[in-house]
């Protein structure tokens, strides 16, 4: 037999290993990206730069006092004063191991850090050849960062699938934790591993009595949700409080590309206490009793990598959708959504600015938002990578 008609046969042995392996588990198209329509009104705005010549923003935040926190993955924290980036970085990350999708990542402020300036941030560390990732909490002095205190270590880590986004309740004030499957399929369906979930946490790395699986055996107190790939993006719906998470899919099993139907598969979940969402068990729009479909999925991969409601006046237009920044995308995915339905999509600056990491809202009300161009991915323009905002056209 010719060796082209081997890999023929072969791959169709491996589709049809597949698909039997997914007999309970049946592909249904309703909820993908590609039914819905665009939304009835998109305001007119501009995109100005804020900064420029950075390095893979991972993470923006926003302090009481109008300064602008931001976190570049090679493991520096970043301040924006008045408008003007400070040419020294706030802080540097010493032991961070940065590699391909590791290094610096998820960053957030305390609820309460007008009163105790305290500020949560993820790293991956190598400790004997293998990788992890940290999260610790420091005291903010306006010129450097004090008082170390880790909050949770020991996150298995890789090369990819690393997560980590972190982000506080907007009611319970508990800090929340998103951490990818480090390339280990399996551990993302394990509750005695934290690798694949999401993890609540009080602010001082403590775990809540309320968290679901508290005194299960063979299950880690931390986790709050499991059955996770990748999830990067956590922002919470204004109006009902729900926790929204971004994810992403599987493209490749195994080094083998998904047939068409079924490449990509990048999620947008509604993330809620104790529930299992599928990975690796199912993905794209399967489904399986026990375990949670996404309210909608992206084939081919759009590759989401941050989440935001919109909550301000200087666009009525975007009142209460969802956002996220799409890397392979290379756009803002804007989402209107009613109670946990989707009812319309627009891809916003699509292909302008290459790919797009992070979405923020600033208190002013302006978009915010982060090239990734210099990630190894990406084809870096000469100000690369920058910080960017949507604001109002006027007239």
């Amino acid at each position: 037999m010719k060796p082209k008609h081997i890999f023929t046969k072969s791959l169709l042995l491996i589709f049809l290993l597949f698909n039997i392996a997914c007999a309970n588990a049946p592909f249904t198209d309703s909820g993908s990206d590609d039914k819905l329509s665009p939304p009835k009104e998109t305001p007119k705005f501009k995109v100005e730069t804020v900064a420029e010549n950075l390095e893979v923003v991972w993470s923006i935040v926003f302090a009481p006092d109008k300064r602008i926190f931001f976190t570049e993955r090679p493991g520096r924290i970043r301040v924006i004063e008045d408008g003007k980036l400070r040419e020294k970085p706030l802080f540097v990350v010493s032991d961070v191991e940065l590699s391909s999708e590791t290094g610096l990542m998820g960053m957030t402020l305390h609820p309460d850090f007008a009163e105790n300036r305290l500020l949560y941030f993820a790293y991956v560390y190598e400790m004997g050849g293998d990788k992890f990732v940290r999260v610790v909490r420091y005291k903010e002095t306006g010129e450097s960062l004090i008082e170390p205190k880790t909050i949770i270590e020991g996150i298995s880590a890789a090369k990819y699938h690393a997560g980590t986004r972190l982000s506080f309740g907007p009611v319970d004030k508990k800090l929340y934790i998103t951490t990818g499957d480090a390339t280990k399929q399996k551990l993302a369906q394990d509750l005695n591993s934290i690798n694949g979930k999401t993890l609540r946490l009080n602010d001082d790395g403590t775990i809540p009595e309320d968290n679901p699986f508290v005194g299960q055996k063979n299950a880690r107190g931390e986790i709050w949700t499991y059955g996770h790939r990748n999830a990067q993006g956590i922002a919470w719906q204004p109006e009902t409080n729900l926790m929204f998470q971004t994810e992403h899919g599987p493209s490749l099993i195994d080094g083998v590309s998904w047939f068409k139907k079924r490449s990509g598969g990048d999620e947008v979940n509604v993330v809620e206490r104790g529930k299992n969402y599928g990975w690796d068990k199912i993905s794209h729009l399967m489904t399986k009793e026990g375990m949670e479909t996404p309210l909608v999925e992206y084939s081919p991969a759009v590759a989401p990598a941050s989440a935001m409601f919109y909550k301000g006046d200087a666009f009525p237009a975007f009142k209460g959708n969802f956002f996220f920044g799409a890397l392979k995308g290379e756009a803002i995915v804007r989402l209107v959504i009613d109670g946990r339905k989707i009812t319309a999509q627009e891809f916003l600056l699509k292909k302008e600015y290459g790919r797009i990491r992070e979405v923020a809202e600033s208190p002013e009300g302006f978009i915010y938002f982060s090239t990734s161009n210099r990630d190894g991915r990406g084809d870096a323009a000469k100000t690369d990578d920058r910080i960017l905002r949507i604001v109002p056209l006027e007239g």
